[in-house]
């Protein structure tokens, strides 16, 4: 993970959280200034996403601070597994924690889900990716830990591929479809939606090779699958969970989209203990 394009991130959550104000652990006077460890503990069994992020955390808090990783990105614990240690002074180590488990949780969260679903299609050759359905201002992040899931890598944003979908097909009407997919940039890839028969065939009449099928039963998107081709890439999405994802691989899916990988899954249960002294 580089960790320049994070930084900005990491500095606006500490901002947010006013870490450099923590008025309850300025009570402990001298023993603030102490140096300390702590140490994040995995409460449940998950999929460990972001320790480079909890690194960046402590060292905008101070440079001295050191983070010792004890377990590997995409490594799946048990309950009570230390995933990290931290040494600086206490105050540096209770400023940073809410802003470090945040990130630390989350990430780690939508590793474990992805994890879920990657092990439910395994040996059919489909694979799991993410949408755009992410939270603004933190997509490279989470989508991060979506391959750190064993997920792989989409669109991430507007300008990454052609994703004609309904909407597009509504402005067009009965135009030409080949003609405005030809005025994409050079090497960009072009993906299609398609809701019904008229819309694959005039997909695959333009010359498409990458269709959505977007909120189809298993069913539909194996006689869709049948009908492109080999030389097609289907990709189905639209409310797709861990245990209906193996009906769609098995149907022919290549690509599986899941916005709920990033919108909607449950933080990773991991605490920081401080270490008796």
């Amino acid at each position: 993970m580089a960790e320049a394009p994070h930084r900005d991130v990491v500095r606006r959550a500490l901002e947010e959280d006013r870490a450099a104000d923590d008025v309850t652990t300025r009570l402990l006077g001298a023993a603030a200034r102490r140096p300390a460890c702590a140490q994040f503990v995995a409460e449940g069994r998950l999929v460990v996403a972001g320790l480079p992020i909890v690194a960046l955390v402590y060292a905008e808090l101070d440079h001295t601070a050191r983070v010792e990783a004890l377990r590997v990105e995409g490594e799946c614990v048990a309950p009570g597994a230390v995933l990290a240690r931290v040494r600086a002074s206490a105050a540096t180590l209770l400023s940073g924690e809410r802003v470090a488990l945040n990130f630390l949780q989350r990430l780690s969260g939508v590793a474990t889900l992805t994890r879920r679903v990657v092990e439910a299609v395994a040996g059919t050759g489909g694979r799991v990716t993410h949408t755009r359905k992410t939270t603004p201002g933190l997509r490279a992040l989470e989508t991060y830990a979506v391959t750190v899931g064993g997920g792989v890598e989409n669109r991430s944003s507007l300008a990454g591929a052609v994703l004609w979908k309904d909407n597009h097909w509504a402005l067009l009407g009965s135009g030409d479809l080949a003609r405005a997919l030809g005025a994409a940039p050079s090497g960009l890839p072009v993906v299609v939606e398609v809701e019904d028969d008229a819309q694959l065939e005039r997909a695959l009449a333009a010359g498409v090779r990458h269709i959505l099928v977007d909120n189809q039963a298993p069913q539909q998107v194996a006689a869709w699958v049948r009908r492109a081709g080999p030389e097609v890439t289907v990709q189905a999405s639209g409310g797709i969970t861990s245990e209906t994802a193996r009906a769609y691989a098995e149907a022919g899916a290549q690509l599986i989209s899941i916005g709920a990988l990033t919108h909607s899954a449950p933080a990773a249960p991991i605490r920081l203990d401080v270490l008796p002294q």
